[in-house]
Formats: C-alpha cells, sequence, structure tokens
C-alpha cells in the first residue's frame, strides 16, 4: 500500500508540484494556524446548519455541502488564495497558467455516513482531455481533525497515472488523516472519495477546487459571489473568482476590454490585449 506523502510548510511550489505529479496528492503539514479554522467555522456554521444533506449516494446522503464561501467568508478568500497553493498549482498545471477558483464547499460529513465511492474531480468535465493532461486541482482544509474514525478523505495514490477504472480494492486506499490546520492538495486525475463517519459527530471539511482559466467554472462564481460583495474584493481574488481571461482572447469584457472593468473603470478601455497572454499566442509568416 502507497502511502500519502507528509511534507513541511517549509516546502516549495516546485517540490511540491513535483510530488504532485509523482503520486497525485500530498498532505502539507500544519500550514497555517488551527484559529484560522476556527474563525471560518464560525462565520459559515449559519449556512452550514441550514444545508440539507444530499439526495445521491455520490453526494452523501448524510453529508451537507455548503457553498458560495468565496462570497461568505473573508477567511475563505484568504485560504483559496494562499500562496504556496497558488503558485504549486499554477506549476502542476503549467504550460496553461491562467488560474481560477472553480468549486468551494464545505463538507459537513454526518454520524452514521458510508464512504463515498470513489471518483475523480476532473469526470465532470465529460473526459474532453487525453490521458496525462491535468487541468484541475483541488484542496481539503481540515475544520475538524480528520481522522480514520470521522471520515477522513480516502485516496489511491499513483490513480492519476492508471486512467479510468470502474473499481479499486480496498488495499489500495489509505485514508488522509490530518489535523486542523494542515491540508491535503491533490489533481483531478487522483481517485478519491470522502470516508464512513463511524463517530457521533459530524466531521467538516473546507473543499477548493481550481481549474484552468479557459475552462467552465462547477461553481458560478459570478452568481455564488454577489455584485456588492465582488465590488469590494481586491484584483487579485476579482481574478481569481473569474473576472480575467482565460486566454489571449477568451473573456474579453465588452469591446475585448480587460473584464475587471466591470468594477474599476480605468481598467474598461476597449481593445486593451493583456501582452503577457499574448506572447504565447502562436503566428506564422508568410513568405513572398
Amino acid at each position: 500500500m502507497r502511502d500519502i506523502q507528509r511534507l513541511d510548510r517549509t516546502v516549495s511550489p516546485n517540490e511540491l508540484a513535483a510530488v504532485m505529479h509523482t503520486d497525485g496528492a500530498a498532505i502539507i503539514v500544519d500550514l497555517v494556524d488551527a484559529a484560522a479554522l476556527d474563525e471560518l467555522d464560525e462565520q459559515m456554521r449559519p449556512y452550514i446548519d441550514a444545508t440539507p444533506t444530499s439526495n445521491v449516494d455520490l453526494g452523501g446522503r448524510q453529508t451537507r455541502r455548503t457553498g458560495g464561501l468565496a462570497g461568505r467568508s473573508q477567511r475563505a478568500r484568504e485560504l483559496i488564495m494562499h500562496p504556496l497553493i497558488v503558485e504549486t498549482g499554477k506549476l502542476a498545471l503549467a504550460p496553461s497558467a491562467a488560474l481560477q477558483i472553480s468549486n468551494t464547499e464545505v463538507i459537513a460529513i454526518g454520524p452514521g455516513e458510508a464512504a463515498q465511492p470513489v471518483h475523480r474531480d476532473q469526470d465532470i468535465w465529460d473526459y474532453p482531455f487525453p490521458p496525462g493532461y491535468e487541468f484541475t486541482f483541488s484542496v481539503m482544509w481540515p475544520i475538524t481533525d480528520f481522522t480514520a474514525e470521522n471520515g477522513a478523505t480516502r485516496v489511491i495514490p499513483g490513480s492519476h497515472r492508471s486512467g479510468r477504472h470502474d473499481s479499486f480494492r480496498e488495499s489500495e486506499i489509505v485514508q488522509a488523516t490530518m489535523s486542523k490546520g494542515s491540508v491535503m492538495m491533490w489533481l483531478g486525475s487522483l481517485y478519491h472519495g470522502g470516508g464512513a463517519n463511524r463517530t457521533d459527530s459530524w466531521r467538516r471539511g473546507l473543499m477548493f477546487a481550481y481549474v484552468l482559466g479557459w475552462l467552465r467554472q462547477e461553481e458560478n462564481q459570478y452568481l455564488a459571489v454577489p455584485r456588492d460583495v465582488a465590488a469590494t474584493l481586491d484584483q487579485d481574488m476579482l481574478r481569481m473568482i473569474g473576472y480575467a481571461r482565460g486566454g489571449q482572447a477568451i473573456g474579453n469584457g465588452v469591446d475585448r476590454s480587460d473584464p475587471l472593468g466591470t468594477f474599476i473603470p480605468e481598467m474598461a478601455r476597449p481593445g486593451q490585449i493583456d501582452v503577457e497572454l499574448l506572447e504565447g499566442y502562436p503566428l506564422s509568416t508568410v513568405e513572398s
């Protein structure tokens, strides 16, 4: 059985991206102060308590999935933009480095919940790319400590290299036990799933999924983040939730203006091309 590598919080983005490519997942131990997760839990608890459980096995019939975190929690926005996660993600999905947030959820697994079927996050995009092309990754921040008994995420290290599978042996699965303040990061091609909760308490974790900037987001951030909240966000956060070009000419504002012009009038000038994105645009010459 292959275990999940556990790395120190001083790990560099290059080192972490290398482990991601080799194993498909990694845990960074004690990356942030656990108090940040306690504050987020307090901010989100009314929304979590109001969320119904899922009506399908994949979602978890004793599991609540509460979204909209980019618009509901300042602490969530800070974690979304954590430099180690963002910089590693750009390397892991290179050479396409235009990155955006795709999904934000608090996943609360209730007592008596069965283990979730193992699956790949990338499959919601209908298998559009060849094996080995990575276009999405996710992170899970424990809000409560993750244990084998309360439903720590089940992971099959190395399965990102195996292609599509209908079944796995239980002996291939390991659980991502970790304490609050740590984080697990995994590629969208890795098989994983929530664990069974055999305790009498709810297991809560914060899941963020990221995707290349030119793909449709799983959670529609333009709806999930109210316009009055978006107007208060800084440029980096606005770009992360989707107010950015996903390529040289993908996602333009009106008259090919910068999408940030929605909130920053001086950036709404027509016909302004992002020079950095244009550098990667292939052009051919015609000889006479």
